[in-house]
């Protein structure tokens, strides 16, 4: 496999491009092995994720703006939990669900009310 690239988009104007070793890609507790969750945090950028990670809320809703096609589908607990999210569009995911194929690259939108900036 080969690299891929996610781009977080953080504002209107703003993104951090994140190149992805697709055989070493970041992996923790938080959300489904290999999660855009999972590479934004090991790659210093802060999504909200109150439940852990393990698809009981929607505080890590995301919109992938480029790229769905080369992410999992969207499990009916997951799509259950976007129900709750604010600013739902068809391209929203959980970060903590969404999984990149490693086959191409992305562009995610991280909402503003998403961002945790804070740091216990």
């Amino acid at each position: 496999m080969a690299n891929f690239k996610i781009t977080f988009l953080l504002n209107d104007k703003e993104g951090k491009v994140v190149e992805v070793d697709d055989e070493n890609r970041p992996s923790s507790e938080s959300g489904l092995p290999g999660s855009v969750l999972d590479i934004a945090l090991a790659s210093d950028i802060d999504i909200d994720h109150a439940c852990g990670g393990v698809c009981a809320c929607s505080t890590c809703h995301v919109i992938v703006k480029e790229g769905l096609e080369f992410c999992n589908s969207s499990s009916e607990d997951e799509d259950d939990q976007l129900e709750e999210a604010p600013g739902l569009t068809t391209r929203s995911r959980l970060a903590c669900q969404c999984v990149p194929n490693g086959k191409g690259s992305l562009v995610v939108q991280i909402p503003s009310w998403n961002r945790n900036l804070v740091r216990e």
